[in-house]
């Protein structure tokens, strides 16, 4: 197997509040072989000399949709699947440009986009899917006007979510969503910004259909996420046994605690609000759903305090839909008017490694994990917005031991 060797740089450990000089990495095929603060031996390695630059994990954005080209949703899932696809691969690419070697899609993508990066038809991160997500008649995966009888898009790419109404209908769906390659289960458990007949305060299954979900994602090995914003919601989710909680701009001291205690990760997503308070109207987003930006937009921020101080773990998440996707690395520069910087970066690499429950894996260079490695002019540590440009700052860019991006030689 090829080898190469990293010498010469600072290293990003998530794990310390500074970067570390002295640190080599030798990579081996598509893993790290080995880390060390003392010269590696390794004559036949290729030598890439970092010159003071910094080595660290590749990034993990625990919250897209990479199938949502657009920012309309009736307009995504009435484009034909095959051009969703091959927008799909743009969508990723640009991604993986930023700087993200492994993401994890919420909604919308399919075991054949999985299977693309991995043959290398596409060059685009890691991808870790649940499928269509889950949604009840009336909520957040239904964008129907009311005066609609049309069944939804369910067979098409461009649609994020299938219907599902009932226990039975819910056990169903979850298991034909692991069937077809979901790594887990989403469920819309709240109302939504984006979808027309469901207010915020809208709750989103029963506590049954609920726990059908949990059971048989239980039953697969895996986990529920939800998507939630008020407190009422999340409480009952949690109750319920869901894992990951998303969103979560309305949650409260008392709810934060049970999830911690609980287990439950959070995966805030503040830039989804951002880049549709700035932009979202001029790329078709109903007036109605920018009514409900500000509600949620506020709370956002003060949740990452709450959460904080609870001790309930939140992974990176980006949510922007088709034309907002260049502000996925905005999320670093909110959260760290509240939160310290490192705890940021570990949002995005150590902490969702642990949530994707890869981790070793990914998030982190260690011995046997993926060679998933970025390398960047600056210190990602003191310097929030150096990610953003769409990747400016990264000199490299490796998934897997493969460079996407190579300007160091």
């Amino acid at each position: 197997m090829n080898l190469t060797l990293f010498t010469g740089g600072r290293f990003l450990d998530p794990e310390k509040d500074r970067l570390l000089d002295g640190v080599e990495v030798l990579v081996e095929g598509d893993r790290i072989r080995e880390v060390s603060d003392r010269p590696i031996a390794a004559a036949s390695a290729t030598r890439i000399d970092l010159r003071g630059r910094t080595l660290m994990p590749g990034l993990i954005d625990m919250h897209v949709h990479v199938v949502s080209a657009v920012v309309n949703g009736v307009a995504n899932a009435m484009t034909p699947s095959s051009l969703v696809a091959l927008r799909a691969g743009r969508v990723m690419n640009a991604m993986l440009m930023r700087g993200f070697t492994t993401v994890r899609d919420l909604g919308g993508a399919d075991l054949g986009l999985v299977l693309a990066v991995e043959e290398g038809l596409i060059a685009g991160p890691r991808l870790i899917i649940c499928g269509k997500a889950l949604s009840q008649t009336g909520g957040h995966s239904d964008p129907r006007d009311r005066s609609e009888t049309r069944p939804l898009y369910t067979g098409r790419l461009g649609q994020v979510g299938q219907l599902c109404d009932g226990v039975d209908a819910v056990r169903l769906a979850a298991r034909e969503q692991l069937r077809a390659g979901a790594t887990f289960v989403k469920i819309m458990a709240n109302g939504g910004v984006a979808s027309p007949n469901d207010p915020i305060h809208a709750l989103g299954f029963s506590k049954d259909e609920i726990r059908a979900a949990v059971e048989e994602a239980e039953n697969a090995g895996t986990y529920v996420a939800a998507h939630l914003y008020t407190d009422k919601a999340i409480a009952r989710a949690v109750e319920c046994g869901v894992h990951s909680l998303e969103h979560c701009n309305l949650i409260q001291a008392e709810t934060a605690k049970k999830a911690a205690a609980a287990g439950a990760f959070a995966v805030p997503t503040l830039a989804a609000y951002e880049g549709l308070a700035l932009e979202g109207s001029n790329f078709g987003l109903r007036p109605e759903s920018a009514a409900k930006i500000a509600t949620v937009r506020k709370g956002g921020m003060e949740s990452l305090s709450i959460m904080r101080e609870a001790g309930l773990p939140m992974g990176y998440g980006s949510d922007l839909l088709g034309q907002l996707q260049k502000y996925q690395t905005m999320e670093f520069e909110l959260r760290s008017r509240v939160l310290p910087m490192q705890e940021v970066m570990q949002s995005a690499t150590t902490t969702a490694a642990k949530l994707c429950r890869m981790e070793g894996e990914i998030g982190a260079l260690v011995p046997g994990a993926y060679a998933d490695l970025l390398v960047v002019d600056g210190d990602p540590l003191s310097d929030p917005q150096l990610f953003q440009n769409d990747g400016r700052a990264l000199r490299a860019i490796m998934r897997g031991g493969q460079f996407f991006k190579n300007e160091l030689h």
